[in-house]
């Protein structure tokens, strides 16, 4: 019975509904409210950006803080992490500031975003507690995890502590917790290292596979399909991507195509933009639509990406399209918001408080 009650305090009544209007572009799974000093858009100034193209949108902040070390930078103040060669340290506050913006909103605000938890040390045996925490604190609030880092070109050796690893047991306690709870994991980690000889293209790959494999039960969304700035599509990434695609044993792991320093690669040439479409078609519910944009001012910049990817967009199907652009984003976040729900509902005392609904 106390389940019972608890499964009312935590959902939206049965009228909510996860699906785009018509007119509605595209649903956004990869998104940063605040930035690497964590400033960032009001989120009501961010519902104006996303106007009548954006629909639903994952939403998180950044799990880094980059420090300001006068001794390094003086009076020239860091505002990303390429700005100076200071530490970056995790900043768990960040999962209280995106739950405080999510719940100032009204329901039919709410019902827009996905939130999720990112303020964790992935090679900190405590971090599944911390996200245990954070849901206990914030019932109704939040999808998943993520976007949180393992190997990012200039960022991993940059963060204070331990370096993170696919190999770490912090790692996989963190993923066992996410399939049990039911939480939607976006993973930034590169496929390779920055300029890989061949003889190492497959390294961290090879890792990646074992990780994902040893976690069946967890929804997982590789995030940039492991590519970034200087991490480049070399060693025959569509294949290393179809390698995982293939594999029935890791058909619990997606790919999203944010960040516009990945979409360069995509629309790079007519047989980029060929070879991508072709996977798509192929394995049409695996792929996710994300920006990886950043705190933006106006829907000009806050779409540049979804504009970028126009020649990609012409080249799939109408049908492979909306499942890219929209509809596996709601399969998957609607799935993720009805099992965390009830796991709330089993495992976490109402607060009592007229705590806001989230849609089931």
């Amino acid at each position: 019975m106390a389940a019972a009650v608890a499964c009312t305090a935590f959902t939206l009544g049965a009228g909510a509904s996860g699906a785009a209007p018509a007119g509605y572009q595209v649903n956004d799974g990869h998104f940063h409210l605040t930035n690497y000093i964590q400033e960032g858009t009001d989120i009501r100034e961010f519902l104006d950006i996303m106007g009548t193209r954006v629909w639903r949108v994952a939403l998180f902040g950044i799990p880094l803080q980059q420090q300001w070390s006068y001794r390094v930078s003086g009076d020239a103040a860091p505002a990303y992490y390429l700005d100076t060669d200071a530490d970056l340290y995790y900043y768990s506050f960040t999962d209280a500031v995106i739950a405080t913006a999510y719940k100032s909103l009204s329901e039919e605000e709410q019902a827009r975003f996905d939130p999720m938890i990112t303020g964790f040390n992935p090679a900190d045996m405590y971090a599944a507690d911390h996200i245990r925490r954070v849901l206990e604190t914030f019932p109704g609030v939040f999808s998943g995890i993520g976007e949180f880092t393992i190997h990012k070109e200039f960022v991993s050796s940059k963060v204070a502590g331990d370096v993170a690893s696919l190999s770490d047991p912090a790692l996989d306690r963190i993923l066992d917790f996410a399939g049990e709870v039911g939480l939607v994991v976006i993973l930034h980690s590169d496929v390779h290292m920055p300029f890989a000889k061949p003889e190492k293209v497959r390294t961290y790959f090879e890792q990646t596979k074992q990780l994902f494999a040893r976690h069946p039960e967890t929804t997982i969304i590789w995030a940039h399909t492991g590519l970034g700035r200087v991490i480049q599509p070399i060693g025959g990434h569509i294949a290393l991507l179809r390698e995982i695609l293939a594999d029935p044993a890791l058909a619990h792991v997606h790919f999203d195509i944010s960040w516009t320093e990945v979409a360069k690669y995509v629309v790079d040439s007519p047989a980029a933009v060929e070879m991508t479409a072709e996977m798509i078609e192929q394995y049409p519910e695996r792929f996710l639509f994300g920006t990886d944009e950043v705190a933006p001012r106006n829907q000009q910049s806050y779409l540049v990406i979804y504009d970028q990817y126009a020649p990609l967009w012409k080249a799939l199907s109408p049908e492979a399209s909306a499942k890219l652009r929209t509809s596996n984003y709601e399969r998957i976040f609607d799935e993720a918001n009805r099992k965390v729900r009830a796991w709330e509902a089993a495992n976490v005392r109402p607060s009592g408080h007229g705590e806001k609904e989230k849609r089931q």
